[in-house]
Order: C-alpha cells, then sequence, then structure tokens
C-alpha cells in the first residue's frame, strides 16, 4: 500500500472524494458575513458511544456528517446496534453495555475520539476484538488509556512492535472497578475513555490524574454529558480526582452543539480581511475550549461581541502582534494563530503545545514548513513556534493528511494570492462542508 492510499484509508462516503487541490483567491473587500456552524465533532463521538453503551432508545440531533461520525457509527453496527441516520439526526438502540457481537475487527478509521472511546467502551463489556485504526491512527499514542484499561481489567494484546498503540487484541469480561492513576499530559481522551466506560464497570471507578489534563476542558465536557445520560459522578473543578458508580446510562434525546473549532476559521476571515463574521448559533458560555480563540483575536485588536446572538468578531485594519501566548487549552488553534501571525505588526510566540506533535500530523513541524515555504521566518522550540511579520508568498503547500492544517492554510488565502493546497479532501474529517462554508460567506475556493 503507497503512503497515499493509506492515507485515504479514514475517507468515508460522507468525504470529499477525486479533490486534488483547493485554491483560494483573495476577495475584493472584507469578508462580511453570518453563518451557522456544523455539530462539533467532540460532541458527536461521545453522543454516539454513550447513546450506544446506554439502556433504551437515544436520539441524536446536529449529528457531524464526517469521516470521524461515519466510521464511529459503522464501528457500531458491525458490533450488532441498530443505527438510524437521517440527515442530521440519528436514532439508536442502546445495548445496556452488552455488545450484540462479541468478536472480529473493529475499524476506527483516523478518529482520536473514535479509537480511544470505543476501546473503552468495548472493554467495559465481554467479548474478543480485533480493533485498529488507520494508518496514522496506529501510530498515535493509546498507552496511557491501554494501561489503565488493564489496570481495570482487559486483557490487552498489542498486534503490532509498538506496545502503545492500535492495532490491539482486546479480550475482556468486563471491567472490575476500582481505583487507577492516570496522566493527563499526552491527551484528555484517554481520561475521557476510562470515564465514558465506567458507569459499566462492575463497581465504581476511581481515577487519580497524576500531573496534569491537557485541554481540561474536554474532560468536563465528557462529565456532563454522562450526566446528562444518566450517570453518577463525583468530581471537582480540577479534576484531580473522579470517581463514577456502576449505574450505567440511560436513553434520552440530546442535542449536539456546534463546533467552535471550526467556528475559529470563519472568525479568523473576519480578522484577517479586517471584515465582519457573526457564528450565530454558538454560546460564549459553551465548554469547548476552543471558543476562546476569540479572546486571542481581541489581543490581536478584534472586536469582538459576545453577548449578542452567537458571538461576532470584527477584524483591524492592522492585526497586532507582541505578544505570547499559550494555546494548551485551546490547542486545535495554534495553527490558525501561527498562519495569521505573519499578518500582523509584530511577532508572536505560541507556547506549551508540545502534545500537538503527535496529533493527525506533527503540527508544529507542519506550521514551520509550511511558512518556510512561502517565505515567512518561524522559530520552532520543542513546546511551539515564534512567527514573524511578512507578507506570505502564494505557492502549493501539502495539506498533511491533517484536517486542521487545510482548514487553516486555507484562511491565508484570504490575504495570499497564487495559494493552492494539496489533498485538500482530508476536512472531511471533521468538517466536509468546510469549502462550501467558506463560499457561503463570500470566499472563491475552487477544488479540483
Amino acid at each position: 500500500m503507497s503512503e497515499h492510499e493509506a492515507d485515504l484509508q479514514a475517507r468515508s462516503p460522507w468525504a470529499l472524494h477525486d479533490v486534488k487541490t483547493a485554491t483560494i483567491e483573495p476577495p475584493d473587500g472584507p469578508i462580511e458575513a453570518d453563518v451557522l456552524i456544523p455539530g462539533s465533532k467532540s460532541f458527536t463521538n461521545r453522543a454516539l458511544i454513550v447513546a450506544a453503551l446506554a439502556q433504551g432508545t437515544s436520539r441524536l440531533s446536529g449529528l457531524l456528517r464526517s469521516d470521524d461520525a461515519y466510521w464511529c457509527i459503522e464501528a457500531l453496527r458491525a458490533l450488532g446496534l441498530s443505527v438510524d441516520v437521517d440527515g442530521e439526526f440519528v436514532t439508536i438502540q442502546g445495548v445496556d453495555g452488552i455488545w450484540p457481537n462479541t468478536q472480529g475487527r473493529v475499524y476506527t478509521g483516523a478518529g482520536g475520539t473514535t479509537a480511544r472511546f470505543l476501546t473503552s467502551a468495548l472493554a467495559a463489556g465481554a467479548g474478543d476484538w480485533f480493533v485498529e485504526g488507520s494508518k496514522r491512527m496506529n501510530e498515535r499514542p493509546m498507552g496511557v488509556l491501554l494501561t489503565a484499561l488493564q489496570a481495570l481489567g482487559a486483557d490487552i494484546t498489542p498486534q503490532s512492535e509498538r506496545p502503545d498503540t492500535l492495532p490491539i487484541r482486546l479480550k475482556t469480561t468486563g471491567l472490575h472497578g476500582g481505583r487507577v492513576q492516570m496522566s493527563g499530559a499526552v491527551s484528555s481522551q484517554f481520561i475521557s475513555g476510562v470515564l465514558i466506560a465506567a458507569p459499566y464497570a462492575k463497581a465504581p471507578v476511581a481515577i487519580e490524574i497524576v500531573d496534569h489534563i491537557v485541554q481540561r476542558a474536554y474532560v468536563h465536557i465528557t462529565l456532563d454529558m454522562m450526566r446528562e445520560f444518566g450517570a453518577v459522578i463525583e468530581a471537582d473543578e480540577s479534576l484531580s480526582a473522579m470517581r463514577v458508580a456502576a449505574t450505567g446510562y440511560k436513553g434520552r434525546e440530546y442535542e449536539i452543539e456546534a463546533d467552535a473549532s471550526t467556528a475559529c476559521y470563519f472568525w479568523a476571515a473576519a480578522a484577517l480581511t479586517g471584515g465582519r463574521v457573526r457564528v450565530q448559533n454558538l454560546s460564549y458560555q459553551t465548554r469547548q475550549p476552543d471558543v476562546r480563540f476569540v479572546d486571542v483575536l481581541a489581543r490581536m485588536g478584534c472586536v469582538v461581541d459576545k453577548d449578542g446572538h452567537g458571538i461576532e468578531v470584527r477584524g483591524p485594519k492592522q492585526l497586532q502582534g507582541g505578544f505570547t501566548v499559550s494555546m494548551k487549552e485551546m490547542s486545535d488553534q495554534t495553527l490558525t494563530l501561527a498562519f495569521l501571525a505573519p499578518f500582523a505588526d509584530a511577532p508572536i510566540d505560541i507556547i506549551e503545545v508540545e502534545h500537538i506533535r503527535h496529533h493527525e500530523s506533527d503540527r508544529l513541524a507542519a506550521i514551520c514548513e509550511t511558512l518556510r515555504k512561502m517565505g515567512i521566518r518561524v522559530e520552532e522550540r520543542a513546546d511551539g513556534v515564534t512567527v514573524y511579520p511578512g507578507q506570505p508568498q502564494g505557492v502549493r503547500l501539502s495539506s498533511y493528511d491533517d484536517h486542521r492544517v487545510a482548514m487553516a492554510q486555507a484562511i491565508m488565502g484570504l490575504r495570499v494570492a497564487n495559494l493552492s493546497i494539496d489533498d485538500p479532501g482530508c476536512v472531511s474529517k471533521t468538517c466536509p462542508m468546510f469549502f462550501d462554508k467558506l463560499r457561503e460567506i463570500g470566499v472563491n475556493a475552487h477544488l479540483v
């Protein structure tokens, strides 16, 4: 299998197909638009797996029809569940923690949420499965999660040279419960995975965090959703210790929030063109940490309205730099900020994001390679980058098969002529309609 064929493993029927290149043309003037953002990837896959585990029927609205969601749904169907998708609505007949199909292959695609949450949910049941992801997912770390599940009673055998990644063979008769220590320094998804499975353990599960949690807000999102499906949890705001009772979930109707991560690209379009974009279906009160990217834009000179209907950003005549910012809690927007930074009036230092080297690509390396190719000075450190002002040159860029790289690069095209992006179809991982949404706000985006 070639590298390109391996990259395409995770594309689904919901993906952009037969698209090799995206070209973005700078608009004639500022972007002025109101926009509705599709559902959150983070909420979608959590809700799908919690609803699958639950007792009774759940109806989810606001489903994000992305590659990650598709492969999560297909994995649940392969496990014998009834999952009916009708547009942005999905109806799931929950199994109350007892998987109908107790053996076979489970494919997770490229989704870290699917791989980590579903592996945990499987461990809480009973069966013997071979669990694997796409080529890139099989390279991403899972060791903290696998160790925690083993401590709770799962039998996990690596199926490759690396003991801390997929594929694995998972044999289990259920999780016995008890106390488990975990690190949150690499990914909060490991903690969320154990939490999601915990209501179906044979006894309460107590999780102790031994260091710190990267993007702690996503663990709060997990806990909030679990409670809405009937879980009984004890946890404080610090999340240093959490206890989940063995009470299961109850099926329900659940509305999936709009995706704050996707919204950021549209706010960035306003910032970069001196325009105005209002995201109509998202509140600043969301738990999604990326919503606070608007506060970074405010530091860059944007005017932000958080109090009206939705959230509006108005861009300045000149973006401002000259500051250092930790993007640890909203690290998916590191790329967005780095690709806005050349247009600021002074350098911008981005720190505390070493963990994004282990996402769909090494995102810090992707930032540096992209900007240097465009003629921009950038300094790379272990945990971040410093980006200097300059005028990026239009070139042909690699997307690195990374949805966030491609979307952030596309926004640069609003100020850079002759910018093209190879393999833009990777945006299908979380937002197949991304380029359609750009067109909605007046951007000339050509796909060939």
